[in-house]
């Protein structure tokens, strides 16, 4: 009960953190909206031969779910806990009775909310005003949300892990997003990425994540994305590990 109390209120304190950083919000929430919102003035969501006969709109919100996910996870993670090291904020911390793990299920917990809460308005802004179409199960679209989001999260975690302050967990953070998520079909329709650069983009979790969301938006079965599903796991296996021998409270 008292670490429930404990996680909640440090939730609690994460989640008003964040909400006062105008930056995190607007990559996280406002960003993906504009995407959605430009392509699909554009190009609305008509059915594409390219596409497989599915609209712009339909290929576009998983693989913007996948872009929230990698801000999240890559960005918004990294520079928090690197910026409440930096302050003390983790050595005071530990100095009480709160336990370590409640510290980092806090921030998962706020984080995930985040992600998903931004997620979601995609979906509704997809559906609402251009038609979106999901031809898949809402268990499995969950299931696979939270493999490539605690995956990316896990990832920085090891950014976290490894700077020294938040101006250097930015750095290494948009070192790190920015590769991915124009590679990895975040941004930018997989199927319109030349194939040599699909092949670099294949060692990438986050290509992994998008191809997931999107095949079980699409209906497709998990044996179909075995090799997905794979990546993902041990980049969360090997992301876990990593910055729980690196992870520095002060």
């Amino acid at each position: 009960m008292e670490v429930m109390r404990a996680w909640w209120k440090l939730s609690v304190i994460q989640l008003k953190l964040f909400l006062r950083e105008p930056e995190g919000v607007f990559f996280t929430v406002v960003f993906p909206l504009v995407l959605l919102i430009t392509f699909g003035s554009i190009f609305g969501n008509e059915p594409v031969p390219e596409f497989g006969g599915r609209g712009t709109i339909d290929v576009s919100v998983p693989a913007y779910i996948g872009l929230v996910v990698a801000i999240s996870g890559l960005m918004s993670i990294p520079v928090s806990a690197a910026s409440d090291r930096e302050k003390g904020v983790l050595r005071r911390l530990r100095s009480t009775p709160v336990r370590p793990h409640a510290v980092l299920a806090a921030w998962v917990g706020v984080f995930f909310i985040v992600t998903a809460l931004g997620s979601l308005l995609l979906v509704l802004v997809g559906r609402l005003f251009y038609g979106l179409r999901f031809g898949g199960s809402l268990f499995n679209m969950v299931m696979a949300f939270t493999l490539s989001t605690l995956s990316l999260f896990a990832l920085g975690f090891i950014i976290a892990s490894v700077a020294r302050s938040g101006r250097v967990a930015t750095v290494i953070g948009m070192a790190t997003y920015f590769p991915m998520v124009f590679l990895s079909g975040a941004t930018f329709p997989w199927e319109m990425i030349p194939k040599k650069v699909q092949t670099v983009a294949m060692v990438l979790p986050l290509t992994h994540g998008v191809q997931l969301l999107k095949g079980l938006w699409f209906g497709e079965p998990w044996s179909a994305h075995l090799v997905n599903v794979a990546v993902l796991l041990g980049t969360l296996i090997g992301g876990v590990v990593i910055s729980a021998a690196l992870f520095r409270w002060e």
